[in-house]
């Protein structure tokens, strides 16, 4: 990372991302696995820096041979690991894994190994370089982060610094990346949610997210547009609502814009939300039109869906371009 603001931080996950090589293969028949660098709010980071922008990720791993893994593989992706925390004195607290079984073109089970807490929920507000949060240029953070102390008291601190250091060019987001497992019920999801919310300019989610976040229900029960509505309502300037097979709409007070599916021949659809979160910073971070920024995204998140890694796979620039040039 440079000497100056960095263009994006995020703070979150990261672990180790187990996949099978065997497509179509229930978890306990698989033979063979691959071992890949995981973890939403990482992946988002590789993916913007993939894209030539200068990131940095907040977490913490575990002092074992797989937070060694992950440390290394961070800044093998260009990613500053100024921020990644080791949790030295905590053997309880290994590096969290994830396994995932791959059944396309849209079933893709994941099994967390992350309880009964995870290092990158225990990131102390006293830890947090609060000059480099208030400083950066979109600072990205996740749900997931606010289902645990110290975890919540610590964004929310990150979140107060960043206020005082407002400015207008700035992006704070807010990945609505709602998990059940992480979670006692969807209604106390929302509620740290509408906590959260007052120091959050850009939110983005699937249905069900948004649902959360706007509702309280997991069931989906209000239409894309309605959602979008009610988070802009919520005092954000930009609501991204992921439709699935019918698109990605995103939603500012003046501006409505609707991203067609991308047509690709899906291997693994994890990481994909990853990309399109990376993605999209690069559009906000290069002044690009809420047209461009969200096709721009919406392919980057397709690029990868076609691929078996997250991080691994994050498209460069021109495999974006080449993606939008073929819709």
């Amino acid at each position: 990372m440079s000497t100056g603001p960095a263009d994006l931080l995020t703070i979150g996950r990261s672990g180790v991302d187990i996949y099978p090589l065997e497509v179509g293969v229930p978890l306990d028949e698989v033979s063979r696995f691959a071992k890949f660098l995981g973890g939403s709010a990482t992946n988002v980071a590789v993916a913007a820096a993939r894209l030539g922008n200068d990131v940095g990720v907040i977490t913490r791993v575990g002092a074992d041979p797989f937070g060694r893994f992950v440390r290394s593989a961070i800044a093998g992706f260009g990613v500053s690991i100024d921020q990644v925390l080791v949790a030295t004195s905590r053997p309880d607290l290994p590096t969290p894994v994830t396994f995932c079984e791959i059944f396309p073109p849209d079933d893709f089970p994941l099994y967390f190994y992350r309880q009964p807490s995870a290092p990158d929920l225990q990131i102390l507000p006293g830890e947090l370089d609060l000059g480099a949060i208030a400083a950066t240029r979109i600072y990205w953070s996740t749900v997931t982060g606010l289902c645990q102390e110290p975890s919540r008291g610590s964004h929310h601190v990150a979140w107060e610094a960043r206020a005082g250091a407002a400015a207008p060019e700035r992006r704070t987001v807010l990945d609505l990346d709602y998990r059940p497992m992480f979670w006692p019920d969807a209604a106390t999801a929302h509620a740290e949610i509408a906590r959260a919310l007052p120091f959050i300019d850009t939110v983005v989610g699937n249905l069900t997210e948004c649902s959360v976040a706007v509702t309280g229900e997991a069931q989906v029960t209000l239409s894309p547009d309605a959602l979008a509505d009610a988070l802009l309502e919520l005092g954000v300037r930009l609501a991204v609502v992921k439709m699935g097979p019918d698109g990605v709409l995103a939603a500012t007070p003046d501006e409505r814009v609707v991203s067609h599916p991308v047509s690709i021949e899906v291997v693994n659809g994890l990481g994909a939300g990853d990309a399109f979160g990376g993605a999209l910073c690069h559009g906000l971070l290069h002044g690009h039109d809420l047209r461009r920024t969200l096709d721009f995204a919406n392919s980057a998140g397709a690029y990868v869906a076609g691929q078996l890694a997250c991080a691994d796979a994050m498209p460069t620039e021109a495999d974006i371009d080449a993606l939008l040039a073929s819709r």
